[in-house]
């Protein structure tokens, strides 16, 4: 199957045909389907005619269902792997250890620690004491999230929300025009048309000027939109471009921690993120499922510094030079006044962070909040613990909303997230789904003092193995303005009552099937 995209080159403007799947991604994914093969075949062979190597099988079996039980996960994920484990013996333990272990590899954590040395590191005692005076709660929160991640609280920040994609593309542009130094961008989708090649456009010229421009996209996020070499395109328009994380058909963990980030950084004073990607899509240039819903913020200050700071993080991750001097970047800044905290943080797999920052922060929400939190993820799909979590707030008093897309991008993965909504419901949880389209936000608020804003999903891959951003927002103006957009939108939704939610027997058994294996996805 053929795609035809424009491509901006040094000749001009030209379509140019690709493979919707491609050719890179078909061999590699054969080559990872053949080893896996290929070590079942001959780890069978010899258990049959070496008798000993039989007995080593089994050890191995009991080894990593062991391994399973005694890992630091929840039960909820350890449960579906041990079936698949004790079920399918020597293909049960491959595919354990290639999409059940969140941890980088050895390479990349030597790396990590490399880089680690040179991301921005800033005494926060002081603003932190000002806000244990201030709301105690609130320090708390503050307190622990820069230690799960590794980030920094900020003060003289000015944050900007843009509740659909039309206006925050409009806003990107304006700024990126504006730029002198630097531009970084890191996304887990680029897409060729009228949103990409408007910025493009820009960056090409900014080049020129001598601008250092910066990209990183995903290579498995891109595989359907951009043609496999795509980051050579973009070097030749004096782009420094690398994929994150190539797939290279090796059958190991390090293809399934991807990067589902969104940021945006120019001059070290304005950065973005949110949940929108470029693509056509999330401005509403293409339809896909009805009228996208996104949202994203624009940050103006102190608090850009740390997403500054991750983006050169997963940059140097994905090249073989040796590790930059981070400083100069951080030299350049601007300070804003606002009587709001900002946290701009990371989420990821191990030992990059050893904890899950963004399902933390979220129960943490649900725990603490007194009058309503409200939730917007165009998936639902989370673990016992966290539904317990959102299960109490709401038995407790807590007015606890959940908005999910009315008309799905992935059926069967809108299936799992239908199969919370009884168990939800009864608990008084009020759950809508957005009747205009689809909800690609992920947008998190607390009793007019805290929200989250950024790429977390409320599913297993978002919340335990993707590199994630978002911003924590405490007592900031834009609050009002993230309110206003939940209200708005759910206006715009239907609510899931016992009269609309499909709950005959079918329905139950699929959902019931299709959950054991919901880790996996």
């Amino acid at each position: 199957m053929k795609k035809k995209i424009i491509i901006h080159d040094r000749y001009g403007v030209k379509e140019k045909e690709i493979d919707y799947i491609p050719v890179r991604f078909i061999i590699a994914m054969l080559l990872i389907i053949l080893e896996t093969g290929a070590v079942i075949i001959i780890t069978c062979l010899c258990a049959y005619y070496i008798p000993y190597f039989y007995i080593s099988m089994w050890a191995t079996e009991i080894f990593c269902v062991l391994q399973i039980i005694n890992s630091e996960e929840n039960p909820d994920y350890k449960i579906p792997w041990l079936l698949v484990t004790l079920l399918i013996p020597v293909a049960g333990f491959m595919l354990y250890f290639m999409f059940y272990n969140r941890k980088l590899t050895k390479k990349q954590s030597k790396r990590i620690n490399k880089i680690s040395q040179q991301q921005i590191h800033t005494d926060d005692s002081v603003t932190l004491a000002e806000l244990e005076k201030t709301d105690r709660k609130a320090y708390l929160q503050a307190r622990l999230l820069c230690k799960l991640s590794d980030s920094h609280i900020y003060r003289n920040t000015k944050a900007n929300y843009f509740p659909m994609g039309e206006a925050l593309n409009a806003a990107i542009l304006e700024d990126l025009l504006k730029a002198e130094k630097f531009i970084f961008l890191e996304y887990f989708i680029i897409e060729e048309g009228v949103f990409w090649n408007g910025i493009l456009d820009i960056l090409k010229e900014k080049a020129k000027q001598g601008v250092e421009i910066r990209v990183v996209y995903d290579d498995v996020g891109c595989m359907l939109t951009l043609p496999g070499d795509y980051y050579k395109t973009l070097q030749n328009y004096g782009i420094k471009a690398v994929r994150f994380s190539p797939l290279k058909g090796q059958a190991d963990n390090e293809f399934n921690n991807r990067s589902h980030r969104k940021i945006m950084v120019i001059d070290n004073k304005i950065g973005y993120t949110g949940g929108v990607n470029i693509a056509d899509e999330y401005i509403n240039e293409k339809k896909l499922f009805g009228k996208w819903k996104d949202v994203g913020i624009r940050l103006k200050g102190e608090a850009v510094k740390q997403l500054t700071s991750i983006f050169l993080a997963d940059y140097e991750l994905n090249v073989r030079t040796p590790v930059e001097d981070f400083l100069p970047y951080f030299k350049e800044s601007t300070s804003i006044a606002d009587k709001g905290y900002a946290v701009p943080f990371g989420d990821g797999p191990k030992p990059m962070y050893r904890h899950r920052v963004a399902k933390t922060m979220i129960m943490n929400m649900l725990n603490q909040s007194q009058n309503y939190v409200y939730m917007m993820s165009p998936y639902l799909i989370i673990d016992n613990e966290l539904c317990q979590a959102i299960e109490n707030a709401a038995m407790r008093g807590v007015d606890v909303r959940i908005i999910t897309p009315h008309i799905p991008d992935k059926k069967i993965v809108f299936m799992m997230t239908q199969s919370y909504y009884k168990r939800l419901t009864e608990a008084g949880v009020r759950i809508f789904e957005y009747e205009s389209g689809f909800v690609h936000a992920k947008v998190y608020i607390s009793d007019d003092e805290y929200a989250v804003v950024g790429t977390v999903n409320l599913d297993y891959r978002s919340l335990v193995h993707h590199f994630e951003n978002g911003v924590w927002l405490y007592k900031h103006d834009v609050l009002k303005e993230i309110k206003t957009d939940m209200k708005a939108t759910i206006s715009e939704s239907i609510e899931m009552t016992k009269q609309n939610i499909k709950d005959n027997l079918l329905h139950r058994l699929i959902r019931s099937i299709v959950r054991i294996f919901s880790p996996m996805l």
